[in-house]
């Protein structure tokens, strides 16, 4: 799913279970198993996984398998030269990764097409956002809660890693394109555009307002992408 909402300068991988049974972390690097410490089976197959799509998108790219250890707010910290995102939800685990000379940053968040949790749409939506989600409810579309959800956390996924700074559910915006909108026909993608209410320059001193990202809607899951091109980097549409 993921491959089809970025460039071809991004390399991805994805898994719709784990690849590893019990126990069954022998592709993880020593500081991977350190980083997991007593941590419940669950989440040490799904850590493990999405490591080993990690690694099979660094192999896309050419780049030697490497350890991913958490950084700072768990966001994953890359090999020299690389940027990238995981993501991972029930069934679902994904890792996309480019060149830093081909992209700024790389934001990816997968979550259930599913109804969120009571209370909390009216905890990151703004008033405009609360009332496109609350306008398309029913009549067999996407969860538009949900979508919200995930691209405000694809917002936050691209943004940290490259500004070190916070960013709430409520300093970015989002639109999406009428392909996300009702009809007779379920939709199955389409575009979101993030304004950033509070915006600022990167370490290259370029300015970040606003990102533009994609969605997809299937098998019971929505996956939202962002990759932010570097200035002068080759960007290659599907």
């Amino acid at each position: 799913m993921i491959e089809e909402l970025v460039p071809r300068t991004v390399a991805c991988a994805e898994a719709f279970e784990d690849t590893v049974g019990d126990g069954g972390e022998d592709g993880l690097f020593p500081g991977e198993r350190e980083a997991l410490g007593d941590a419940v089976e669950r989440r040490r197959r799904e850590f493990t996984t999405v490591r080993a799509c990690a690694r099979e998108a660094m192999t896309g790219l050419g780049v030697p398998p490497a350890p991913v250890l958490p950084g700072v707010r768990n966001i994953p910290l890359w090999p020299a030269g690389v940027v990238g995102s995981m993501t991972h939800c029930d069934g679902y685990r994904a890792a996309a990764l480019a060149r830093a000379s081909d992209a700024v940053t790389v934001g990816i968040d997968a979550e259930p097409d599913g109804p969120l949790p009571h209370g909390v749409l009216e905890s990151i939506a703004l008033p405009r956002e609360l009332d496109w989600a609350r306008a398309g409810s029913g009549g067999g579309a996407v969860h538009r809660d949900r979508l919200l959800f995930s691209a405000k956390e694809c917002v936050y996924k691209a943004w940290f890693p490259m500004m070190r700074t916070e960013l709430d559910f409520e300093d970015a915006e989002i639109t999406f394109t009428p392909a996300s909108g009702t009809g007779p026909a379920q939709p199955s993608g389409g575009a979101f555009h993030a304004r950033i209410l509070r915006p600022a320059r990167n370490a290259s001193g370029q300015h970040v307002g606003a990102f533009e990202g994609r969605w997809a809607a299937g098998r019971g899951l929505l996956v939202t992408a962002i990759v932010l091109p570097a200035p002068g980097g080759a960007v290659r549409g599907r």
